[in-house]
């Protein structure tokens, strides 16, 4: 069927997904991290058996288990599909293992006119202890699918970036294979490998996986404005402007005030990849 905009407030789940010490370590890899990062060590988020530092996990893993969409939502070209936003709260640490309960709703579905929006939220909690860990929030844009009489919906809040230098910068090169690794802790959908997929999808080579994208961000937060502890760092969100493609560097400029701050990621050409950005910490 084509998009629907009934879906709104479909709710699926309870879902469970076990996830190891592993998985937070191949996730922490996908994003970029190793030994050392410009502002510090990273051991603590790459190994499980180091004398010097406990495994610690790095605070975007959970959007690993925050659906994007439902099929209730509709049926359409997995090709035409393209990250929005994303946006993640957490509410408590992240075990090293544990098995998440996810629950998503479907919060909104709109008529863009060339495509359709749709916004899920996915609330995770920990099955072992019951407590809600985080709340992740996800919009996808579906090129091709719009027209279909639905409210045309929210432009979304701007961020305005203060008329100044920004407060931090920080560069990361990502990897000509980061796609490849990135897809191994579980979004195997082939733009961001196959050559001729992402071709029939309008670009002339595999894209970066714009989560992945989220999380090398997210590591420049973590570092800069929470000295590296994950029990800083409160909540962030982004919306994703344009491609990313393997191999891009990736510079983090960020605008603090107390303990908010307002960002942007951009290429080496200068290109804003990741907008609109906020983040809260302690």
């Amino acid at each position: 069927m084509p998009i629907d905009p009934n879906a709104v407030g479909t709710k699926g789940g309870p879902w469970e997904r076990a996830w190891t010490s592993k998985d937070t370590i191949l996730y922490a890899l996908g994003v970029g991290a190793g030994m050392e990062d410009p502002t510090g060590s990273e051991l603590e988020f790459t190994t499980e058996n180091s004398a010097l530092v406990d495994q610690r996990v790095l605070p975007t893993f959970p959007v690993l288990f925050g659906a994007g969409y439902l099929k209730e939502i509709g049926t359409f070209n997995p090709a035409m599909l393209v990250h929005g936003e994303e946006a993640i709260e957490l509410h408590g640490p992240i075990p090293v293992e544990g098995t998440m309960v996810a629950e998503p709703e479907v919060v909104g579905v709109y008529d863009k006119g060339k495509g359709a929006l749709t916004v899920t939220e996915t609330r995770l909690s920990d099955k072992a202890s019951g407590q809600l860990l985080a709340t992740v929030r996800a919009s996808m844009f579906i090129r091709g699918e719009g027209g279909f009489g639905g409210e045309r919906g929210p432009s979304g809040p701007g961020v305005e970036l203060p008329d100044r230098a920004p407060d931090h910068a920080v560069t990361y090169t990502t990897r000509p294979d980061q796609a490849l690794l990135y897809r191994l802790s579980g979004d195997r959908n082939p733009l961001h490998s196959d050559p001729k997929f992402a071709e029939a999808a309008g670009f002339p080579r595999p894209i970066l996986h714009g989560l992945c994208t989220f999380g090398f961000t997210g590591r420049a937060l973590l570092h800069t404005l929470c000295d590296s502890d994950p029990a800083r760092f409160r909540a962030v969100s982004g919306r994703f402007s344009k491609p990313v493609f393997p191999g891009d560097t990736l510079t983090v400029k960020m605008w603090v005030d107390g303990t908010e701050a307002v960002f942007r990621t951009e290429t080496q050409a200068g290109e804003v990849v990741l907008d609109a950005g906020r983040f809260a910490f302690d």
